[in-house]
């Protein structure tokens, strides 16, 4: 199977770009795609309309917005919405969907959400959960009251829903998986769990990688 695994950045993923590197693995490409969804969503349309990939992995880091869920721990994304897509009045937000500019069931849409529907996604033992993107850092409680609970997000990154949207456009197979290394609003980096995050995450894509090609 020929598999692209991307990230925004090398940081990371580099353990495991380092263990492909050192096994000689092939039939997978590494894509750093760059931060935020116009990045990502450029770098990936780019590389499958050359290469063609079998199945796309997407791994990084991801803010939580549920107090609930352990940092450190390791997730899979089942769907995606963008957060800030719409238009902001005053103390409420409205998205295009609610404006009847974007209909929810409009493809690659379902009710409103960029879902992961490939079969691919049970092969994972991963906790499964709802992810937000967003082109902006959450600071405010408010959005991060508004992506839990209005939009029923567990999670936040910047990348998440162009992974989605170019799989579903493209009908490629994807996963993202991500690792938790704050809690959404917290700005002193002190206390985020990065190192922590990183190690778990590297750990579990080697053997989700290995499912698929021969580490």
């Amino acid at each position: 199977m020929e598999v692209l695994l991307c990230a925004a950045t090398r940081f990371e993923i580099e353990p495991i770009i380092q263990h492909i590197e050192s096994q000689k693995v092939k039939n997978i490409d590494i894509l750093l795609t760059g931060v935020g969804l116009t990045a990502a969503t450029y770098q990936l349309t780019r590389y499958v309309c050359k290469n063609r990939p079998q199945l796309i992995i997407q791994a990084g880091i991801a803010g939580a917005l549920d107090y609930n869920l352990e940092l450190g721990s390791v997730v899979a994304v089942e769907s995606e919405i963008i957060g800030d897509l719409g238009v902001m009045e005053q103390d409420s937000f409205h998205s295009l969907f609610d404006m009847n500019f974007i209909q929810k069931n409009e493809t690659p849409w379902t009710n409103g959400r960029l879902v992961n529907t490939f079969e691919i996604m049970d092969q994972l033992i991963l906790s499964r959960l709802q992810g937000v993107s967003i082109n902006e850092i959450t600071t405010l409680p408010s959005r991060i009251d508004h992506y839990k609970n209005a939009l029923g997000a567990s999670i936040e990154s910047m990348e998440g829903a162009a992974l989605h949207y170019v799989g579903l456009m493209e009908n490629i197979p994807f996963l993202q998986i991500r690792s938790l290394s704050n809690f959404a609003g917290e700005r002193d980096k002190s206390k985020w769990l990065l190192k922590m995050a990183i190690e778990n995450l590297n750990k579990e894509l080697i053997p989700i990688i290995s499912k698929f090609v021969r580490l």
